[in-house]
């Protein structure tokens, strides 16, 4: 099935899909995608989508107009807020009522599913007890209990399963041209996350941030240390935030002075100057959640160096996904041993809790790299005595 070719490591759920998306095949009105992240929710969403408005044989023609977002028959609910507002749900219900433009259905994505607060939630339990005859709704999330259990109940649920790295790397050779031993690398180091792997393979400033962040984390010993290492991380996350959304806002603001008429860095005359405040206020708050998860990435990527810490230390003969610094991971690990390591593991999983809380990063890394120095200090009696409180 050349068409689902970009799908990595999910056979069932394609076969599932390409099976409701037969002419000859009324679908269920609403799928609930679910899946870890870089498993590929969005990516499978937005090529079911388009299968499902095509008419046939004009589907790759249809998902280039679904991936751009302006094939008029897709309806798309995201957001760069921590969550998603019930104006914007009632306003995309409100569109769930027209009529197919081109294609056999409506369908609407709604990414990040999980970001909906039960206010919002439920102006969409509405639509989906009344659905449309000729509407689809696809919502995607990491798991099903991120949503409410009326929502769940009244959608098909399809689980993806975390891709093999081989299958990341073997996408990025095959399909992006990247040299097999980078891109095996790249998927190793993204934990077989596609969009990062992408992105460690093709742009050698994320790799190099990566491999930064790292070695700050593996000279942390002292507290003094570790406040250092939360201020340093904290400018490789801003800086990699800057690096997602610069190009993208320049870009943005010029389609939206050339939408009015106005030629780039032309004076903005008053009455239109609303339009470009709102644009940057969306702007920022992007930037804000890039940032945060930029932060996420960091933990995520200190997650799998304290495990390969922690393995080792087991003597469990780890494969190690940090491969490149494997003479640091096993003299850290021969001196934390293994009671040290699974406190620091903890805490990263701690520090990603309370940053989906939603508390300033630097103080999430403050906390997470004062843990880590004091259980390199402390002995493993006093850990189990509740060095890790």
């Amino acid at each position: 099935m050349e068409y689902w070719s970009e799908i990595v490591g999910q056979p069932e759920a394609v076969r599932a899909l390409d099976d409701a998306a037969a002419l000859d095949v009324t679908p269920s009105h609403a799928w609930l995608i679910t899946g870890p992240p870089g498993s590929g929710r969005s990516n499978l969403a937005f090529r079911f989508a388009a299968a499902l408005i095509s008419r046939g044989q004009d589907r790759e023609a249809v998902y280039k107009q679904v991936r751009a977002r302006t094939h008029p028959d897709l309806g798309v609910l995201t957001t760069q807020k921590l969550l998603i507002d019930i104006k914007a749900a009632r306003d995309i219900v409100t569109t769930a009522h027209y009529s197919p433009a081109e294609g056999r259905y409506r369908v609407i994505v709604i990414e990040d599913a999980d970001r909906m607060p039960e206010r919002t939630s439920n102006v969409l339990l509405k639509a989906l007890e009344e659905p449309p005859e000729r509407t689809i709704w696809i919502l995607c999330a990491p798991s099903e209990a991120d949503l409410l259990p009326t929502i769940r109940s009244r959608a098909r649920s399809l689980r993806l399963v975390t891709p093999s790295a081989a299958d990341v790397a073997r996408l990025l050779h095959e399909r992006d041209g990247i040299d097999a031993g980078a891109a095996e690398r790249a998927a190793r180091l993204a934990q077989s996350h596609i969009g990062m792997a992408r992105r460690l393979a093709s742009d050698p400033d994320s790799l190099a941030r990566r491999d930064r962040t790292i070695s700050i984390a593996l000279g942390v010993q002292t507290l003094g240390d570790g406040m250092r290492a939360a201020a340093s991380l904290v400018k490789v996350a801003e800086a990699d935030a800057a690096a997602i959304t610069e190009s993208l806002d320049a870009r943005e603001r010029e389609d939206a002075l050339r939408s009015l008429g106005l030629p780039p860095g032309a004076a903005i005359p008053p009455q239109m100057r609303s339009q470009i405040r709102a644009l940057e206020e969306d702007q920022k708050r992007r930037s804000t959640r890039s940032l945060r998860d930029g932060i996420d990435r960091i933990l995520t990527d200190l997650l799998s160096l304290f495990r390969d810490v922690l393995l080792t230390a087991l003597r469990a003969d780890p494969e190690l996904i940090n491969r490149e610094n494997e003479a640091a991971i096993a003299e850290l690990a021969d001196r934390w041993g293994p009671e040290r390591s699974l406190v620091v593991v903890s805490a990263v999983e701690t520090a990603r809790e309370r940053l989906g809380r939603g508390i300033t990063p630097a103080l999430v890394l403050e906390a997470l790299f004062a843990t880590q120095s004091t259980a390199a200090a402390l002995a493993p009696a006093e850990l189990s005595l509740g060095g890790n409180r």
